[in-house]
């Protein structure tokens, strides 16, 4: 089993950042891929960024490449910068053994977070 904790979510303007984490506990092999994802309502869950923490190679959309950053230590990351009002979203946590569908599908992954909100004002 893993759990995720998602925090760091918050309001800000366009033009800003801020650093999402992700504390995870658990299996370390189930933690073998990690990722970020995001959702509005009416809308199907999206991949952001995920990483491989093994090999440490990252991946992105292309709707935030260059602006978002994935990083880990004993504790997920995402730095967001440049902060877009269609970046608002409830923004998830998620771990994996294994990228089965692919490293952008959410099916792939088995643990989730409850997810924190991040809120664009333009």
């Amino acid at each position: 089993q893993v759990q995720l904790v998602e925090s760091g979510g918050g309001s800000v303007q366009a033009g800003g950042s801020l650093r999402l984490s992700c504390a995870s506990s658990g299996s370390t092999y189930s933690r073998n891929y990690m990722g970020w994802f995001r959702q509005v309502p009416g809308k199907e869950r999206e991949g952001v960024a995920v990483i491989d923490t093994g090999r440490g190679h990252t991946y992105y959309s292309d709707s935030v490449k260059g602006r978002f950053t994935i990083s880990r230590d004993e504790t997920l990351y995402l730095q967001m910068n440049s902060l877009k009002p269609e970046d608002t979203a409830m923004y998830y946590c998620a771990a994996t053994p294994s990228w089965t569908y692919g490293y952008f599908a959410p099916r792939s992954y088995n643990y989730w977070g409850q997810g924190t909100q991040v809120t664009v004002s333009s």
